[in-house]
């Protein structure tokens, strides 16, 4: 009969490759007698002796030790796999999936993709997290994220990318603005008004250098990292601005009326992708839910295959709030 554990050799493997029994039950948070204790017990199972411990010096391994040191590596990882593969055969999807999520996307588009996820893979649980795209840089280098939502930009080294959904840049205007009626909007003809700047990398030089790859000079009257503050002086008639992510309601948050209206000039739309590292072998609640965001932004066809910006039909808000662009 087998009289040893997984966790017993887990703990074995940690203080011969840390050396120092201590370390070992730092690294796996642990206590030090529990990490003694295991080690003990394997070695009355096995009567031989594992470890050498030296006062105020750590430990070194015997003959014996070295021996089962790479065998007890080799069965733990078996171990390892053979979990992964069973859970990754079940049809069950479960785990926890660490997101992060552009800031400008966030408020749009999480709230529904995370509430019709929910409904079809319920032992998932998404935490979502927003910022700027350098702060998701890093969270995924750090490993804070296993995945990132955001817009194209140039990639730091060592990250991976998938496209979900294409959108069109958009002038929004306040309601009154003489050009509102208008089927679409020139660069060329707002040049001379006041310009109000989504101030967030990487939102701030792609909307300025629409203006630079049309010859053009900009006014930027106000500049502000929060898509509904940018809305909200816009609805007050304190000038236009360029944005790509679209909420449902064209109403801003003290109730005024604006207007998007696609841009005369031919400019580069916004490309919405997912990223993550690529040291990183993804996950199957990673995989799903990558496949199930595609999928999400295709039926309820959220991209720029025609000018108008298709939304969420207000019939599909029923039941799930859905919302469109950036």
């Amino acid at each position: 009969m087998i009289r040893y554990s997984l966790r017993q050799l887990e703990y074995f493997v940690a203080a011969a490759e840390h050396s120092s029994v201590a370390d070992a039950a730092r690294h796996l948070n642990v206590s030090q007698p529990s990490i003694s204790k295991a080690i003990t017990k394997i070695e009355e199972q096995f009567s031989v002796q594992l470890l050498i411990r030296h006062h105020a010096r750590g430990v070194s391994l015997t003959q014996a030790g070295e021996r089962l040191l790479l065998d007890a590596r080799g069965l733990l990882s078996y171990a390892s796999d053979l979990q992964k593969n069973i859970r990754e055969s079940s049809d069950i999807v479960a785990g926890t999936l660490n997101l992060a999520c552009f800031v400008a996307i966030a408020p749009v588009f999480m709230p529904a993709i995370l509430a019709d996820f929910s409904q079809i893979y319920p032992g998932v649980d998404v935490r979502l997290y927003e910022g700027n795209q350098e702060e998701m840089f890093e969270g995924l280098a750090n490993g804070k994220f296993d995945l990132a939502i955001f817009y194209d930009s140039v990639l730091p080294p060592g990250i991976v990318t998938k496209k979900l959904a294409t959108f069109e840049p958009y002038v929004l205007l306040p309601a009154s603005h003489p050009q509102a009626g208008q089927d679409c909007v020139s660069l060329a003809s707002l040049v001379d008004e006041h310009f109000i700047l989504l101030d967030v990398p990487p939102s701030r030089d792609y909307f300025l250098n629409m203006f630079r790859q049309n010859g053009l000079d900009v006014r930027v009257a106000f500049s502000s990292p929060s898509l509904e503050t940018v809305r909200g002086l816009v609805g007050r008639n304190w000038g236009y601005s360029l944005l790509v992510t679209r909420p449902y309601f064209d109403h801003t948050y003290d109730g005024q009326s604006v207007v998007g209206l696609p841009i005369c000039e031919d400019v580069e739309d916004g490309i919405l992708e997912f990223a993550q590292l690529e040291q990183v072998r993804g996950t199957r609640v990673m995989s799903v839910f990558s496949e199930f965001c595609q999928d999400w932004f295709t039926k309820h066809k959220l991209n720029s295959a025609d000018k108008t910006q298709a939304r969420i039909p207000e019939t599909a808000l029923s039941g799930f709030v859905k919302s469109p662009k950036k």
